[in-house]
């Protein structure tokens, strides 16, 4: 596991993003590794798009990673993986969750959602983990800890146990802990098989 490395989280309005990119810094941080984190959330309200950047290492002094630099992609909708290609190298690894959010061009019948979406990332040769976020969520009974299962899923390529991440989610999740430590424990079984 690297000391230092670019983390970039991407989805849609209301799936956590925030969060999540939250509860990964101060993971990092609690390691006593430097990291700075950016979000841009325009209209997030509405279901449009939302993305945080996250750096991390001894000494980090901006978060806004540059074309090319992520080491993570953390994809939240399954779209949005592709999306952000342009930031990816052929060593990034890629979490993303299979649910699909239709765009409003989807939903308005004037485009149609690709079937074949993620083939982009296998031409390109860059690992790809897929989790099912929302079906772990339904099966600690918390719909809210899809964000926190595709976590768990990263984590495991961290230079952070899972212990530490395990008493940050203690501080900063307000309700529903054990449901959120479950879906986090599920996602991170994934890639640490």
């Amino acid at each position: 596991m690297k000391p230092s490395g670019n983390i970039l989280f991407s989805g849609v309005g209301g799936q956590g993003i925030l969060l999540a990119s939250e509860i990964t810094a101060y993971a990092l941080l609690a390691t006593g590794l430097d990291a700075k984190k950016s979000e841009v959330h325009g209209m997030a309200q509405r279901g449009g798009s939302v993305v945080a950047h996250l750096r991390y290492g001894d000494t980090v002094y901006s978060p806004l990673i540059d074309p090319g630099c992520a080491d993570f992609v953390v994809a939240f909708e399954t779209m949005e993986a592709v999306r952000y290609l342009p930031f990816m190298h052929k060593e990034t690894k890629v979490v993303v969750n299979t649910h699909k959010i239709a765009p409003p061009a989807v939903a308005t019948g004037k485009a149609t959602y690709p079937d074949d979406i993620l083939t982009e990332l296998a031409r390109q040769d860059i690992a790809t983990f897929k989790v099912d976020g929302f079906d772990i969520a339904r099966s600690v009974g918390e719909i809210r800890a899809a964000n926190l299962a595709l976590v768990g899923a990263l984590s495991s390529f961290l230079p952070v146990s899972e212990e530490v991440f395990l008493e940050v989610m203690q501080e900063r999740l307000p309700r529903k802990l054990d449901e959120n430590i479950a879906a986090f424990q599920k996602g991170r079984a994934i890639t640490s098989a």
